[in-house]
């Protein structure tokens, strides 16, 4: 998924974060002294076909008497008045650590020329080569470039290393994927993901957004026109692919792991689903390459609540080490840094997770071993059981206590393990520590040929809740191809064996570990055609722990962390679990735009977003998803605004689709349009 996202929103508008980087040592290195910044508003980047590419640069003042490298971030997120806050304040983190940073709108989004279709697209990434060559030739640049970004920035950051420019020499992705399809803000496990269309909704809005009339000129009315007729009904799209197909594969670092070619840091959080592909990422990639994961979500290490970290620590000895050639001692230590917590982020919040950092020198780690526990009637136990088929049948809402891909929070799983069928384990004797993939291996049936397998890992707690720790969803069409998926043959069992989401805990001495099993999650994924009885042979059927033996001593954690007060001042959102009538249920959130000016360049910002869903028990063609997002710019006489709008609903063997933009300047309707289109559903 993207910055778009309402908890990366937050951290990145704001205008700054004090104190980033107090001086701290790491392994003899020490971070350098902050030096003058040379600010530079807005520059033209030329591209090969004649197309200007606005950028924002922070140069150290001392560059142009010794050129230093220079740190690419290259986002569709409006630098002017968008991630304001946060390229002020990194830009100055760098530069003024020695290191110019050059932070570029993609082309047809901010106040760059041209017009943007879809994400990553083959122009975007050509453009980001050409960047990184014209960034190379200026005069203050030794010629070293690195690129860096999360979400958008992070995957994008991956798929311009994969083309090799000359000049790039390091990276750090952040929030970042190494596939597309299937594991980005799109199907989940083979199935439609709700965040499909959240995304989606704030994408239109990235790709209709107006130029800055301040930075462009008289032109940017003609640049917005533009776009407006360039943005496409980008959910049908999306929803045209539902396999992984040549769509989905271009640009998917899992294609072709050889084709980066420098060092690599990864990092993500615990509660960010892009935590999933650092463990690959890190099994994969053939050069020098670190990972993080930490305790927090869809953000970055340096504003998460209420733990962060002094991350410029971090980031200016990994840039020193591979931009300036300097030995900082960064690749002698482990290669995964991952906090390991003693209890869930539900339960801990507001207050900080309890837990510790642990290291692994390599990845996978030889030190960790599978723990098999085995589903039988009458749990989970350490040796297979008797004969015995177990069946569920999926006519229930579950899914209310983990409702989204990203944002959302999971609450206390009782709900939900009440409508799944669930095998616990005796109480743990000790505590277990687990880091990895835990894995899932059953042989199942269905009686129709459209089917999901839904599986959560919680802790039972001594109190008897529920908490959840990872889960899995797989699209039972998908069991040996993400590519090529072959409906179920009713009566007839599969073994299928998938993994659960890459995930770090402690269970509990004295506490449960639960294995619960639904056919689907919701509204995490839209609802299968028909309702399928599932049945699970249980004696072929097993969970798969990646347990990490405890450390004598903890290990050293080098990076400065800062403790906050409680996180007080960004609740968890409510989540609605009861129905609005008998078997009927209905999430509304709703968010009305809240203005925020920038007073450096007097413009004022306002987003709004309004998301409705709803399920009827029984009736899986009655889900409905549908989702509003308002965006305002407003300065003087330059008032604009845009509104999209996407709805979707289903018939057993098709998706029906609403889209729709509006554009407005100054209160006047200037641009509207709507598609309905019906989509033939493949097997989803």
């Amino acid at each position: 998924m993207k910055p778009s996202r309402r908890v990366l929103l937050a951290a990145a508008a704001a205008p700054a974060f004090a104190g980033l980087a107090a001086p701290a040592t790491a392994a003899g290195w020490s971070l350098p002294p902050e030096g003058g910044v040379t600010e530079t508003e807005h520059v033209w980047i030329p591209m090969p076909d004649g197309v200007r590419l606005s950028a924002r640069l922070f140069v150290p003042d001392t560059a142009s008497a010794r050129p230093v490298p220079a740190v690419l971030e290259y986002i569709p997120y409006r630098k002017r008045d968008g991630y304001r806050g946060h390229d002020s304040a990194w830009g100055h983190q760098l530069a003024s650590r020695g290191f110019a940073y050059v932070r570029v709108d993609v082309r047809g989004s901010g106040d760059s020329e041209g017009v943007q279709v879809d994400e990553y697209d083959v122009p975007e990434l050509d453009d980001g080569v050409a960047i990184i060559d014209w960034i190379a030739r200026q005069s203050w640049c030794s010629g070293a470039v690195g690129m860096r970004g999360i979400s958008w920035g992070g995957i994008n950051t991956l798929q311009v290393a994969s083309r090799r420019p000359k000049a790039l020499k390091a990276i750090m992705a952040l929030g970042t994927t190494d596939t597309r399809y299937g594991n980005d803000a799109h199907y989940v496990g083979g199935a439609l993901g709700h965040t499909n269309l959240q995304w989606g909704i704030d994408f239109k809005g990235v790709m209709a957004g107006p130029p800055d009339p301040a930075v462009v000129g008289p032109a940017w009315e003609t640049m917005w026109r533009q776009r407006l007729a360039a943005t496409p009904p980008i959910m049908e799209t999306w929803l045209r692919h539902q396999t992984n197909d040549a769509y989905w594969k271009r640009g998917s670092l899992d294609q072709d792991w050889g084709a980066i070619q420098v060092p690599t840091y990864v990092v993500s959080g615990w509660q960010d689903s892009y935590s999933n592909p650092v463990g690959r990422i890190l099994t994969h990639l053939k050069v020098p390459k670190k990972g993080l994961i930490g305790p927090w979500g869809h953000t970055y290490p340096w504003t998460a609540a209420p733990m962060s970290l002094d991350w410029a620590v971090e980031e200016v000895r990994w840039w020193t080490q591979w931009l300036k050639g300097v030995d900082t001692g960064i690749m002698a230590e482990p290669m995964l840094r991952a906090f390991m917590p003693y209890a869930t982020w539900a339960e801990s919040r507001p207050q900080e997770i309890p837990g510790r950092w642990v290291a692994e020198p390599t990845w996978p780690s030889p030190a960790i071993a599978l723990r098999v526990f085995h589903l039988a009637p009458g749990g989970l136990a350490a040796k297979p059981g008797p004969a015995h088929t177990a069946t569920y049948v999926g006519d229930r809402v579950v899914g209310l206590t983990k409702p989204e891909w990203i944002d959302r929070p999971p609450i206390d799983q009782a709900l939900d393990d009440a409508r799944s069928l669930t095998f616990d384990s005796a109480p743990l004797t000790d505590d277990l520590e687990i880091l990895g993939y835990p894995t899932f291996k059953v042989r199942i049936g269905a009686d129709v040929p459209v089917a999901k397998l839904a599986v959560r890992l919680t802790e039972v707690t001594a109190d008897g809740r529920s908490w959840l720790v990872t889960y899995g969803l797989k699209n039972l069409t998908h069991r040996q191809s993400d590519s090529d998926p072959a409906p179920l043959e009713p009566g007839k069992l599969y073994d299928v064996e998938f993994p659960l989401f890459m995930t770090g805990y402690r269970f509990r001495k004295g506490s449960r570990i639960r294995v619960a099993i639904s056919e689907n999650l919701w509204p995490l994924a839209w609802p299968s055609p028909r309702i399928a009885t599932l049945s699970l042979a249980l004696e072929h059927s097993r969970l798969s722990l990646p347990v990490r033996p405890q450390e004598s001593a903890p290990a050293p954690f080098p990076i400065p962390i800062r403790h906050a007060a409680a996180d007080t001042a960004s609740p968890a959102p409510a989540v609605t679990t009861a129905p609005v009538s008998p078997g009927h249920y209905r999430i509304e959130l709703n968010t009305p735009p809240a203005p925020f000016t920038w007073p450096d360049i007097k413009t004022t910002t306002a987003r709004g977003h309004w998301e409705t869903v709803e399920l009827t028990e029984g009736q899986p063609n009655s889900g409905f998803w549908r989702q509003q997002a308002t965006s305002a710019w407003t300065r003087d006489a330059w008032d604009c605004e845009v509104t999209a709008t996407i709805e979707l609903k289903s018939t057993e063997t098709e998706f029906l689709l609403t889209e729709s933009l509006t554009a407005r300047q100054a209160g006047q309707v200037i641009f509207e349009r709507s598609e309905d289109t019906r989509i033939t559903r493949n097997l989803v």
